[in-house]
């Protein structure tokens, strides 16, 4: 299931989407690629919501891609 997980690093926020069996499995999965983040927010990712603000997913090197999810 995916997971839209919004966070701040520094003074940035973003959210990404994660593949994981629930929202915190997706919060960890992302804090684990960026100790230093804050996770804001995981909920179920929602494809309307989401279309209007794209939404980016992590690499497998932990880093962001910056095309959003089709």
């Amino acid at each position: 299931m995916a997971f839209t997980v919004g966070f701040k690093l520094g003074s940035r926020t973003d959210h990404v989407v994660v593949e994981a069996e629930d929202a915190l499995a997706a919060a960890l999965g992302v804090k684990a690629r960026h100790p230093d983040a804050v996770i804001m927010y995981s909920r179920p990712q929602n494809r309307r919501g989401d279309a209007r603000h794209p939404v980016h997913e992590l690499d497998s090197e932990g880093g962001i891609t910056k095309q959003p999810r089709n």
